[in-house]
């Protein structure tokens, strides 16, 4: 062993938890993307493969694959791919890393159901294999609806190109993973019917932010935090995920999901049990994602009669939003007038552990709110005695640990602060830490993050098969609950409000929720 090998390993075992992504190597990757015309590929995917480019991480050889039902040649699709990464790229892009990116791209067009077109890839795949001198792995991105999951899963199954002779083949699947926990069952066998387990990466973009990952960080790597991070000190902790838009042209998406379809059984649930975790040993898939697991297995689902006393749900009405008037969800086109999905979900949760027993969670997510923000706000319990009471004080306050997602990353603790002056007079003031400002530079996107795992084969940052199940036992309830009460009135607030009243009475023992 030599010395550089020899520091390195004394390294990872002082810092178990760091060991781990930066020490997987990219090899070389063929990618495929299926629904490669579609918004997310264009928007999302590949710029983030440019900026991955432009940084240096991807693969020596990395080929790329589009697949969709558009009849193209590569070089049309190579040119829309060439716009659309000059128009979403978070850098400007560098011509010559661009040109090198798109040198060799390829496009099989044809529906996910026919055979030929897993035939076509099979032969591109042969081909880059050819030039490359050696066998690539292959990445198969599911950009696509839901209902081709199982479809493309088994097409790849049947053509042999889940399992290569000399490489790895991965499957990467985006949400919604399933529609309750029936369907979500149901999705998990086809696609382990295939694949093994170790090859699905199933992907919640959220666990890419920084400031997510920064959760971990926060907890595990200050020791300032851990002694407080328990029942004992912590009053409750709000999760919001508040978006300042309506449902744009999604209404045929937006009808059949809602909000706790949308953000709270994947993003906001995630959030929270990266919040409550216990240590892991490594920061490792596995490890971390047992820990995970425990959480979500210590949330006891509400019963059906229980969910109206737990929960809250709402649409959006009229009102201004940014300056400008808003219609209600229902005249939004494409919506039924007598429309029950929500656009507004809160909710009350409990984890039933040692840790946190008896500490409330609430969250909340909704459309057409006053401002964007996804934010986790936990609350300390008050000072056990207040000798502060002069007059002009504001008081003294719970101190508030607050971690921001977007859209502007960061980490701010509030304390309470003396006002100058002769008397004594309190006032909450924040500490603050700022992505952009502490390290001058932008955070990734976090595609970028996940493409790269999942090239790199680690599912630190995606959801196991069982996890995925126990998100959707906590959820199904509730949507069992809503889904039999067609009598009830959905409760509404005006767009650009804080939300709907009713949501005030989750919250017990006079608290309130944070202001958008």
């Amino acid at each position: 062993m030599n010395a550089a090998v020899a520091e390195d390993s004394a390294a990872s075992l002082e810092n178990p938890l760091i060991e781990g992504l930066e020490r997987l190597p990219v090899h070389a990757t063929a990618l495929v993307i299926f629904g490669a015309t579609g918004d997310l590929a264009h928007r999302k995917l590949l710029p983030a493969l440019y900026n991955l480019a432009h940084e240096g991480a991807l693969p020596e050889r990395l080929e790329l694959i589009g697949v969709a039902r558009r009849d193209q040649p590569d070089e049309d699709f190579g040119a829309v791919a060439r716009e659309s990464i000059e128009r979403f790229s978070r850098t400007r892009p560098d011509p010559d890393v661009l040109s090198g990116l798109l040198s060799n791209i390829r496009y099989v067009p044809g529906t996910f159901d026919d055979d030929s077109v897993y035939a076509r890839i099979d032969t591109v795949l042969r081909e880059f294999d050819a030039q490359a001198g050696e066998q690539l792995n292959r990445v198969f991105y599911l950009s696509t609806a839901p209902q081709f999951f199982p479809v493309i899963c088994a097409k790849l199954g049947a053509a042999g190109l889940d399992r290569p002779s000399n490489a790895t083949a991965r499957v990467v699947i985006e949400k919604p993973f399933g529609y309750d926990l029936a369907s979500a069952r149901q999705l998990n066998h086809d696609v382990l019917d295939v694949f093994d387990e170790s090859q699905v990466f199933r992907i919640d973009h959220y666990l890419g932010k920084e400031t997510v990952q920064n959760l971990l960080a926060l907890r595990f790597a200050n020791a300032l935090f851990e002694p407080v991070w328990n029942r004992n000190f912590i009053d409750n902790v709000q999760i919001t995920a508040a978006e300042d838009l309506g449902i744009g042209g999604r209404a045929g998406y937006y009808e059949g999901a809602g909000a706790l379809r949308d953000l709270v059984q994947n993003h906001m649930m995630q959030l929270l049990a990266l919040l409550t975790i216990e240590p892991p040993i490594a920061f490792e898939a596995n490890r971390l994602r047992d820990e995970k697991l425990k959480v979500l297995e210590a949330i006891v689902p509400p019963e059906i009669d229980q969910v109206a006393s737990m929960s809250v749900r709402a649409q959006y009405g009229r009102g201004v939003v940014g300056g400008s008037p808003a219609p209600a969800y229902r005249e939004e086109e494409g919506v039924a007038p007598d429309s029950r999905t929500e656009t507004y979900a809160a909710l009350r949760l409990h984890v039933s552990n040692w840790r946190w027993a008896g500490v409330p969670f609430y969250l909340r997510t909704g459309k057409n709110l006053a401002r964007k923000l996804t934010e986790i706000a936990v609350t300390l319990k008050p000072v056990p005695h207040l000798a502060f009471h002069s007059s002009g004080s504001v008081g003294v306050q719970a101190n508030q640990i607050i971690l921001t997602v977007q859209p502007d990353e960061g980490v701010s603790v509030s304390l309470g602060a003396k006002i100058p002056g002769p008397r004594m007079r309190i006032r909450p003031v924040n500490m603050e830490f700022r992505y952009g400002t502490s390290f001058m530079s932008q955070s990734p996107e976090a595609y970028e993050r996940l493409i790269l795992d999942a090239m790199r084969g680690d599912a630190t940052l995606f959801t196991r098969n069982d996890e995925i199940e126990a998100l959707w036992g906590i959820i199904d309830p509730i949507l069992t609950a809503w889904h039999e009460d067609t009598t009830s009135p959905i409760a509404e607030y005006p767009s650009g409000s804080q939300g709907p009243r009713e949501a005030d009475a989750l919250l017990e023992e006079g608290r309130r929720w944070r202001r958008l």
